[in-house]
């Protein structure tokens, strides 16, 4: 700051040497002066075009016609200072007194380009090596001085960082200050124009030569751009670059500050600042370019959000770290819904098709822990909640601490990864819950009652809600205590095989309810479900539709006779339709293919029965022939038949007895005859 004090020095000197020559020199000769003594004092070359006009009455001055300033010989970018007109008024009594007290200075249409290039080297610094001959030894340098009013219109404002690759400009530049007691306060008013959006300043600095030497100084600051403003009333200095105070401010939707800083306008949606953003809290500023908010106070829209954070500069892109305590937050228009249930989430034509917004991923990394009274999302409410939040390079992953809701309790993981598109995906387990009202929320329906535990891994992408449920992947388990079915009583089809048991006022009690699924291609299939009932026992197999939200499910109920839980009637059930309004009926297709089959099997078991009934008359038959036949050749023919032995080698061998014996009597005779 004080180098450019000394930079604008030599200018008020070059002015105050025009003034003491306006009776002695020609006004021609004035000029050549003042572009004489300034290329002497900066080394830079000014031109004046026109002459230098002294003024005496109404005051004491001097009034130019276009003015430029040379830039430093490194630079390629034009003059560092040009303007239309300069007009310098000056007290007269104190000026005979020997004090150089500045009245008025007057810039028409300025044009002031600030450089600093790649080596460091800085435009505005003049002397030394800078050429000139101004330092803080030259006379009047550094000394205190006071400033009527000064005055810059349609001014324009240009600072290039040739070595970080930044420009800022501000167009339109007005200011309006005085510097009535150097070391007093001094009260600036400002607006300009940046990045196509005007804004405007009003500043209070409370000691002008602290400010000029970058002290930390009270100040109270007001701001407005567009709908947004605010005050900052504390601390502030510029060496090193630091604030410390009480920031209050109304930002509107942010459009505005988003302008001004050249990004594109956020949509934000509502009940999350659409209507509008406040701030309120301590504030500081660090000389690291870190930024700190103490006992803050956001509100977006309705949700107010109690704050503590700290904001930090990174390589890549800032990095916030926050505590974040809130009522209930209601994020349904974030997930692009105005309500829960049939009514919200799952609207009778379909899933949200709104275009999730996910950009502000990519502004900030963040860990951030919040605790909240619930949370709405539309397609399900939370009650109170206690998670982290971290992001890292668009990718934010939610961790469920503590997540109470519909009576029972959430724990898990889900990450929102926004660094190539969108997909969402999540390892959640719910413990307790009541399905009934997750059910309406989440699908829009309400026909299941009873509290139960759901482990669910999933994973889906896509720009809305819709598209991700039609691709969604993923498994899980469901199992649930006691409950009851609404609108359909398999009891009373099982009993009476009527369809009629379905709609309004039936109801199905069962004591358990166990099943696992897998989810591929945004369809849900189930083969194991099992129902356990008082009166019957039930299997389910089919599949849910989550993208299209249809059900396709078959029921298959087998009623218990007795307390064994022997078998008796079964009945096929089958569920089709929009999850909306399912058809439920039996199908008696398939109860009469079953019957049939029964009946089939019966009368292939009755034929198989009588079949075996005469092979075993027929063998009992065989057995009792051969048992005759056994005993009357034993009573004729002395036949036994042996252990083991056939009847057919029992007569074999007692022929062979026979025959030997024979042949053995008729030796006998043959040799007794000799």
């Amino acid at each position: 700051m004080r180098w450019i004090v000394r930079s604008l020095f030599a200018l008020m000197t070059v002015a105050l040497l025009a003034v003491g020559a306006v009776l002695l020199i020609p006004a021609e000769r004035v000029a050549g002066l003042v572009v004489g003594q300034f290329k002497t004092l900066t080394g830079r070359d000014m031109v004046i075009e026109g002459s230098v006009r002294p003024t005496v009455w109404p005051v004491l001055g001097v009034t130019t016609g276009k003015v430029s300033i040379s830039n430093a010989e490194w630079s390629d970018m034009g003059p560092m200072f040009r303007a239309e007109s300069l007009e310098i008024a000056i007290d007269m009594a104190a000026l005979i007194g020997g004090e150089a007290k500045i009245t008025a200075v007057k810039a028409v249409g300025p044009v002031l380009l600030l450089e600093r290039a790649r080596d460091g080297r800085e435009n505005w610094i003049f002397g030394g090596t800078s050429g000139g001959t101004v330092s803080t030894d030259t006379p009047g340098v550094g000394a205190p001085f006071t400033l009527g009013r000064a005055l810059v219109s349609g001014g324009r404002l240009i600072f290039v960082d040739h070595g970080a690759g930044r420009r800022f400009e501000l167009n339109d530049l007005a200011l309006d200050t005085a510097i009535p007691d150097f070391e007093g306060p001094v009260e600036v008013d400002l607006s300009a124009v940046l990045e196509g959006q005007p804004f405007e300043v009003a500043a209070r600095l409370n000691a002008f030569r602290a400010a000029l030497d970058g002290d930390l100084i009270p100040v109270d600051i007001e701001f407005r751009a567009g709908a947004a403003k605010g005050r900052f009333e504390g601390q502030a200095g510029w060496k090193p670059m630091a604030a410390k105070g009480d920031l209050d401010a109304d930002l509107g939707n942010l459009s505005a500050l988003a302008a001004l800083a050249g990004a594109s306008a956020p949509n934000l949606p509502q009940g999350l600042g659409a209507g509008g953003v406040t701030i309120k809290g301590g504030v500081t500023l660090t000389d690291a370019g870190s930024v700190h908010l103490r006992g803050g106070t956001l509100r977006l829209d309705g949700t107010v959000l109690a704050v503590d954070a700290d904001l930090t500069p990174g390589e890549a892109r800032p990095k916030l770290v926050a505590k974040v305590v809130a009522g209930v937050l209601d994020l349904r228009a974030a997930m692009g819904q105005t309500g829960g249930g049939a009514g919200g989430g799952m609207q009778s034509e379909g899933w949200p098709k709104e275009k999730i917004d996910v950009s502000a991923l990519s502004a900030l990394d963040a860990e951030v822990t919040l605790k909240t009274d619930g949370i709405d999302l539309g397609l399900a409410k939370f009650g109170p909640t206690s998670l982290r939040l971290g992001i890292d390079r668009a990718r934010a992953v939610f961790d469920l601490a503590r997540v109470k809701a519909y009576g029972g309790e959430i724990t898990g993981q889900f990450v929102v990864n926004g660094r190539s598109g969108l997909s969402v995906g999540g390892d959640l387990s719910f413990a307790g819950m009541a399905l009934q009202p997750l059910m309406d929320d989440f699908a829009g329906y309400e026909r299941l009652v009873g509290r139960g535990d759901l482990r669910l891994k999933f994973l889906g992408s896509g720009g809305s809600v819709d598209a991700i449920m039609q691709g969604l992947e993923g498994s899980g388990r469901l199992d649930v205590g006691r409950g009851e079915i609404l609108g359909l009583d398999i009891g009373g089809m099982l009993r009476t095989l009527d369809t009629g048991f379905v709609g309004e006022g039936q109801k199905t009690v069962f004591n358990a309810l166990t099943g696992s699924f897998v989810i591929a291609g945004g369809v849900l299939e189930n083969s194991d479900l099992v129902l356990d009932a008082p009166f019957a026992k039930v299997t389910g197999a089919g599949n849910l539709g989550l993208g299209a939200r249809t059900i396709n499910y078959r029921l298959r109920a087998t009623a218990l006779q007795d307390a064994t839980g022997a078998g008796g009637i079964t009945a096929p059930i089958v569920i089709r339709g929009p999850w909306a309004d399912p058809k439920i009926s039996l199908d008696l297709e398939a109860l009469a293919r079953e019957q049939f089959e029964a009946e089939a099997k019966a009368l292939e078991a009755a034929a198989k029965a009588r079949a075996a009934e005469l092979e075993a008359e027929a063998r009992a038959k065989l057995e009792a022939a051969e048992a005759a036949a056994r005993a009357k050749l034993q009573d004729e023919l002395g036949v036994v038949q042996g252990s083991g032995e056939s009847l057919e080698e029992a007569v074999k061998r007692r022929g062979e007895e026979v025959l030997t014996d024979e042949a053995a009597r008729a030796l006998e005779k043959l040799l007794g005859g000799n």
